[in-house]
């Protein structure tokens, strides 16, 4: 951990590797929050790619590959936002410098993987977290507080969508659709977000009940030339007893993302695509239940840069952030366990995919890296 980087009024110093498309909202993360940070490097083979990243910022330097960045910047927070089959070695990297690691989704292709690179977390720092920014916003957390209270009763039947369209052009790019270098299909690369938020608002502090506690599941690939599936459904039961639908594609035209939640004492439903503030969730009260009071004291809508302040405050503070460790992999061990009930057909329980399971090694059954 770097001492000179939690000291109140110190800006953070602040670097990307991988200059692609999302790395732009990365950028606008590290713009709202340009009192806390300074952005002063971006690392991309693409040496085009990074010169253009760079003129966008105040003064961002270009570099060829992360280890030169690393060695010359030493920046205190890199975000990590290259292809999955990427993440383990430069999240690595990056912690074995002492800096932390702020990774996009999907964190890595496998359980193996996400042990692997949280293996080089220390105890205060650094630590890898992950960009899961459905969950970032103030109606998120209005509704796990609404539920903590008991003023909604308990969950009792969820849904959870992501339907999203992607055409062939999609797949075009070499390393998408392929178990060695996406690790998955759609339940990886796009409903990941929702599962795990369906799994943050189900998620209860004090108990097993708010985690899932098994899968059954089907995939296929209908319609696009690649090794992965192009949809997924799936039957979920958690602790408490409570049910759920999981559903992720790219073949759906009128896309949405929803989760709907049926608890004793009301109805909770988000809808929206990539994004949510509070007019997004509709609160419906059961009969003869008054209504819960819906509007959260302020509207912070999801975002990078909302899903930044809590990955800043943990790092002034030297503690885990949230998405990380065991709260970052639960979506993905649940993502793990779609995939083997897929191609088993059978039930499967969480904590039941450890290393001696060829689940653990790769999404698709197959060991991946």
């Amino acid at each position: 951990m770097r001492e000179a980087g939690l000291a109140r009024g110190k800006r953070l110093r602040v670097a990307v590797v991988g200059a692609g498309a999302i790395a732009d909202s990365h950028r606008a993360a590290y713009l709202a929050h340009r009192d806390d940070v300074d952005l002063v490097a971006a690392a991309d083979v693409d040496e085009g790619r990074a010169l253009a990243f760079c003129a966008t910022t105040e003064h961002a330097q270009p570099y060829p590959d992360l280890d030169s960045l690393l060695a010359e910047q030493e920046p205190d927070l890199v975000s990590i936002c290259t292809p999955p089959g990427l993440h383990v070695g430069q999240t690595k990297a990056v912690l074995e410098s002492g800096a932390w690691a702020w990774c996009e989704k999907p964190p890595c292709r496998s359980l193996a993987e996400y042990d692997d690179m949280t293996s080089a977390e220390l105890d205060g720092g650094p630590y890898v977290s992950f960009v899961y920014q459905q969950r970032s916003g103030s109606a998120v957390a209005h509704f796990r507080d609404l539920l903590a209270k008991g003023e909604l009763g308990r969950p009792l039947v969820a849904h959870c969508q992501t339907t999203w369209y992607r055409d062939a052009g999609y797949y075009a790019v070499s390393w998408r659709g392929r178990w060695a270098t996406e690790g998955g299909g759609p339940a990886m690369g796009h409903g990941i977000h929702q599962m795990d938020l369906l799994l943050h608002l189900l998620a209860d502090d004090d108990s097993e009940d708010g985690e899932w506690a098994e899968v059954q599941a089907m995939t296929a690939r209908l319609v696009h030339d690649v090794e992965t599936e192009d949809v997924s459904t799936a039957l979920v039961r958690f602790g408490s007893g409570a049910l759920a639908t999981v559903v992720n594609s790219v073949l759906s035209p009128d896309e949405v993302s929803r989760i709907r939640v049926d608890c004793e004492r009301a109805t909770v439903e988000l809808t929206h695509l990539y994004g949510h503030v509070a007019e997004n969730w509709q609160y419906t009260p059961a009969p003869n239940c008054g209504r819960p009071e819906t509007e959260p004291a302020e509207d912070v809508g999801s975002s990078h840069a909302a899903a930044l302040t809590p990955v800043l405050d943990a790092y002034r503070a030297g503690r885990r952030p949230p998405c990380s460790g065991r709260d970052g992999r639960r979506v993905l061990e649940f993502v793990a366990a779609l995939y083997k009930a897929a191609f088993t057909g059978q039930t499967v329980r969480r904590g039941e995919i450890g290393p001696g399971d060829p689940f653990y090694r790769g999404m698709g059954g197959v060991t991946v890296g």
